[in-house]
């Protein structure tokens, strides 16, 4: 994490001191190993700060990418990031090929990528003030008929003054075979010199030179859009010491298992799991929530989040650069990128265009004065106003800075998007299937029912289930478990213990096999008559959920559990059906249950009693096949719904804030269980693609008219250089757009 104000030394919060539960609260981190892949090369990541655009990377991928040793290239743009999977004894060479562009190659690591890169050195301005006043006298020397050589003067002083590093840069472009914008303009401002045209050429190059800076600075914004984020954690916090004292200790330096002490107003510098005291959370940078939530002992804190109102002490769960707020910050880098559909569209799309404009401009610099009689200076003029538009900056620029700038607003809103594909298929969903426990429900049902059947004893059928239940983690177990604990029901020694996945779970109790299960358990056995049938299906109609104790011989007793349904979760599928996409209940309760809770929320369909394989096969008929093919998005919360999370076109992860593993593998986690973040992201990601669209409209649009001006004999050179420039500054003041899209959008 980058540095942060540091914060002042805190007083104890409480009148006593707690024993210390580490022996040692800090470490110095080890420097990872660079990755190894199986073919045997290493990857390297390489900042390079002139890195700026496609123009750049075009250089150094032409370079890098025939050289012996280079098997692989990724550039990520916004950070200004080129990460490289090289033979081990090939960095040498590679980053003194980088050096031959004239860019200064930093090899840092994975983790400090994820850093704020350094600012640039500071250009001094007078040059390009210099060069300003010096192509305005050159102008008025023009208009009020003074000698030429007055004119030429001042336009050789103006382009001297701000053009060298333009004409430097595009040296290095043409000798290495690559025509991008530095290169286009050095020759078209190079042969405006040679055409006498000293006013406009001295004006085009400041023009340019002004117009490069305020791009820049454009970029820069959507560059450290997530930065925001990067500079929420505290560089420090108050640890206890082994002697019991406590001292301000640096973030990065504190181990696992430390003890963390927070006062009211502070921020929190390490994920953790309080120890002592309650207080009110702001989580809105992790999960986008607006209101403070209530925490006390045993809940998880996170990095980067507000303590608003009481103190309280917890222990380090995650050293800081492996907090929830880390691990976000990695995710949209790596989303950042990663091309997006539309982006490598662009991409393919510009390698053709600067080649056809140049060789349409060559066609119009020598075939009308050869065939038509055309005066050369005419048409070669007009040939280089082309040559300043074959530059394709604002096209590939587009897409970009628009990705980013969608990725960052999600993740301000606590949805994490894990690559700009997401992103852009998120308009075209038309199915969503979603799991029901935990996802539209809370999760945490509570026992409504108990009958003991076939003559057997209530109280030892209790004991009995509860012992069972007390080994799951299911949510249905555990209300079981709780009802017994509440009621103090005493639990006897369990071997053999076994889940069932979809079914429930089974163990031996005195040597005798029992099962604790759902329907599909005991009718999978055999042991389901029409009575206990009947029994069932109306507690399952009132969307309870039963469970039922049983040995080889027959069914004990049984156990019905209620949810409750969220309260975002009927908002999220209104809004769902009014932005066109229907919605799917898949689940492992009954079916009588699901369809009692679809009810409830107003879902289109519910599918009950499904296994994991089931939710697959579910969700591969919604995909269709061949030309019906469709979007479907899968939205779940447990390892019962990872096939059907990998198998959709997105799977969202609910309540990742507090699963690292979904952060890792969804395509989308919701930071929280608001299921009304899901009509967020489809807004979005409309409003993204419309964004987008908008940009290549622009950009083309553009370049096309100036292109049919030029054709015509009315289009100029600084025209074009606005027509290149000021399509550049247009789209990415558009993309930036979207960092302003709020949460209710």
């Amino acid at each position: 994490m980058p540095a942060q104000h540091p914060l002042p030394p805190h007083a104890p919060c409480c009148g006593h001191d707690h024993p210390p539960v580490a022996a040692n609260p800090v470490r110095v981190p080890p420097e990872a190993p660079p990755p190894v892949a199986q073919d045997g090369n290493v990857q390297t990541a390489i900042r390079i700060l002139q890195m700026d655009c496609p123009t750049e990377e075009g250089l150094l991928r032409k370079k890098l990418g025939g050289m012996a040793g280079v098997a692989g290239l990724e550039f990520n743009l916004m950070q200004r990031v080129l990460t490289v999977r090289h033979a081990p004894l090939a960095l040498e060479p590679i980053l003194a090929a980088v050096r031959s562009l004239g860019f200064t190659p930093e090899v840092t690591s994975a983790a400090s990528t994820k850093e704020a890169p350094a600012a640039e050195h500071h250009k001094p301005w007078w040059p390009l003030a210099l060069a300003g006043v010096a192509a305005a006298g050159s102008e008025a020397a023009h208009w009020f008929g003074l000698p030429t050589w007055v004119a030429a003067a001042l336009a050789l002083v103006a382009v001297l003054a701000c053009g060298l590093t333009t004409y430097k840069k595009g040296w290095i472009a043409i000798r290495n075979g690559n025509l991008n914008i530095n290169a286009l303009m050095s020759i078209a401002v190079t042969g405006a010199l040679f055409l006498g045209q000293w006013p406009e050429a001295a004006m085009v190059m400041v023009l340019f030179t002004i117009a490069e800076l305020i791009e820049a600075q454009s970029l820069d914004r959507a560059r450290n859009a997530i930065q925001g984020l990067m500079q929420l954690t505290p560089e420090r916090a108050t640890v206890m010491q082994a002697n019991g004292t406590w001292a301000d200790v640096d973030a990065k330096l504190v181990a696992v298992g430390a003890r963390v002490r927070i006062k009211p107003g502070e921020r929190i510098a390490l994920d953790g799991t309080i120890l002592s005291g309650r207080s009110a959370i702001n989580q809105a940078p992790i999960t986008g929530e607006s209101l403070p939530v209530e925490k006390a002992e045993g809940d998880p804190v996170f990095a980067g989040t507000v303590n608003t109102s009481g103190s309280f002490e917890y222990t380090v769960t995650a050293v800081a650069n492996n907090s929830t707020l880390a691990r976000i910050i990695h995710a949209v880098e790596e989303a950042q990128g990663a091309r997006a559909p539309t982006q490598r569209f662009v991409d393919q799309f510009a390698k053709i265009y600067t080649p056809v404009v140049f060789a349409i401009a060559l066609v119009v610099a020598i075939l009308p004065p050869l065939l038509m009689g055309g005066a050369w200076f005419d048409w070669i003029y007009k040939a280089l106003v082309l040559l300043v538009i074959a530059c394709p900056c604002a096209l590939v620029i587009s897409t970009p800075v628009t990705i980013v700038s969608g990725l960052a607003a999600a993740a301000r809103q606590g949805i994490l998007i894990k690559g700009g594909v997401y992103l852009e298929e998120g308009r075209k969903l038309t199915w969503l299937a979603l799991d029901k426990t935990g996802t539209i429900t809370h999760g945490k049902p509570v026992q409504t029912d108990f009958a003991v059947l076939n003559g057997g004893d209530a109280v030892q059928a209790r004991s009995l289930a509860a012992s069972l239940a007390s080994r799951s983690d299911h949510p249905v177990s555990r209300a079981v478990a709780q009802a017994a604990q509440a009621d103090a029901v005493a639990l006897r020694d369990v071997d053999g213990f076994e889940a069932l996945p979809g079914r429930g779970t089974q163990g031996r109790i005195d040597d005798t096999l029992f099962y604790l299960g759902n329907h599909r358990l005991i009718h999978e056995q055999g042991r389901c008559s029409d009575a206990l049938e009947a029994q069932l299906s109306a507690l399952e109609q009132q969307g309870k959920t039963v469970i039922l104790l049983a040995d080889e011989h027959k069914v004990h007793a049984l156990f019905a559990v209620a949810d409750t349904v969220k309260d975002s979760s009927r908002q999220a599928i209104a809004e769902l059906h009014a932005l066109g996409i229907q919605t799917l209940m898949l689940t492992g309760d009954n079916a009588h249950t699901a369809d009692a809770i679809a009810a409830q929320v107003g879902m289109d369909e519910a599918h009950g009693d499904l296994l994991p394989d089931d939710k697959l096969k579910a969700i591969e008929a919604k995909m269709g096949v061949g030309g019906a093919k469709r979007v479907v998005g899968m939205v779940g919360d447990g390892i019962n719904d990872a096939p059907a999370l990998a198998r959709s076109d997105i799977g969202f992860a609910m309540g990742a804030a507090g699963t690292g593993t979904a952060i890792e593998t969804a395509d989308v986690a919701l930071m929280d269980d608001d299921l009304r973040k899901l009509p967020r992201f489809v807004r979005l990601s409309r409003h993204t693609h419309a964004v987008l669209v908008q940009n290549i409209a622009l950009a083309l649009g553009i370049k096309a008219v100036f292109l049919v001006l030029t054709l015509l004999g009315t289009g100029t050179m600084w025209m074009a250089v606005f027509a290149d420039v000021g399509a550049s500054l247009l789209v990415v003041g558009n993309g930036l757009r979207l960092l302003r899209v709020r949460a209710e959008a």
